[in-house]
């Protein structure tokens, strides 16, 4: 039977499936070329190193992401590629770590800082205006996907679950504004921590925002 036929973008598709379901750390080249069928030897006529592969895997992830135009209406475009960010990383929650840490960047990668960075300097952004926007925005949707990835609870309901345990229940009645947090948000019905995130958002363009209008 003649060997399979591999192409860099079937290894990097295969990567990417066995991090999504498995998480970045079950992902070895032994594991991966067992997956496509091949020896792992193989793999490396495609790749030079598992890093090298990272890089790969990476750049595709960027390349999910709907990038900015620019069109001069940053707010706009900025919210609707935070969005699209958050639902990426859902998509690839191993991704998180990894996106601003390649020293290899690949296109997609460099595409997506370039789409950014025009789109605010078309909006008429100063070079300092656009370093603090781009932090901000990428700090909090960076940070939120990773509050809502490590959360212990997702909605009221697990929450109230969590109260109702003895040695938690009683931990939160020696702190009155936890308590008071705890009955006037989370166990309100309908709670979602993911449903903060786009009000968020909102919050920090509106803070950017307010920034501009006060330098003009």
């Amino acid at each position: 039977m003649p060997a399979r036929k591999l192409t860099p973008q079937a290894v990097v598709t295969t990567a990417l499936a066995l991090a999504d379901r498995h998480g970045l750390e079950a992902l070895t080249m032994r594991g991966l070329a067992r997956e496509l069928g091949v020896e792992a030897m193989s793999l490396y006529h495609h790749f030079a190193s598992k890093d090298a592969l990272l890089d790969a895997m990476v750049d595709r992830v960027y390349a999910a992401i709907l990038l900015p135009e620019a069109s001069g209406q940053w707010r706009a475009e900025l919210r609707r590629r935070s969005v699209s960010v958050r639902q990426v990383l859902h998509a690839h929650p191993w991704a998180l770590p990894l996106m601003e840490s390649r020293r290899a960047p690949g296109p997609a990668n460099l595409a997506y800082h370039e789409a950014n960075i025009a789109c605010l300097r078309a909006a008429g952004f100063t070079p300092e205006q656009v370093a603090r926007a781009y932090a901000i925005v990428d700090a909090f949707v960076y940070g939120f996907v990773l509050q809502e990835a490590t959360l212990p609870f997702e909605s009221g309901d697990e929450a109230a679950a969590m109260i109702e345990q003895d040695a938690f229940g009683e931990a939160l009645a020696s702190y009155p504004n936890m308590v008071w947090f705890t009955q006037e948000v989370i166990l309100v019905p309908g709670y979602s921590f993911t449903r903060e995130f786009e009000p968020g958002l909102d919050l920090v363009l509106d803070g950017i925002q307010s920034r501009l209008s006060s330098a003009d």
